[in-house]
């Protein structure tokens, strides 16, 4: 069986990093969550390790955010399955760089 393919939409400065296009596409293994997603991502993408979760820990930088469907996901427990238009491909998995200003 084929794994899903999973729309992901990242910030433009990972998009110049790793040489994309906004949007792109990767077959995931399931069950579709954040770090399967943020694990295939890196595989096909070398060149983005470290830079959405720590190295050593895998937690998420605290300047990224991810949504999907309307929620804000980034403080879920990352091995919990994603809705299901986005393991389907419907919806798109987005990590946003989070603005900080004083």
């Amino acid at each position: 069986m084929a794994q899903p393919q999973i729309r992901i939409e990242l910030p433009t400065h990972l998009c110049r990093l790793a040489n994309t296009p906004r949007e792109i596409t990767l077959a995931v293994p399931e069950p579709i969550t954040q770090n399967t997603i943020l694990t295939a991502l890196e595989a096909a993408y070398p060149m983005l390790r470290g830079t959405i979760r720590d190295h050593a820990t895998h937690q998420r930088r605290p300047f990224l955010r991810f949504f999907a469907c309307e929620q804000d996901l980034s403080h879920l427990d990352p091995n919990a399955e994603l809705p299901t238009d986005v393991s389907e491909g419907r919806e798109v998995f987005l990590i946003l760089g989070a603005i900080a200003g004083g």
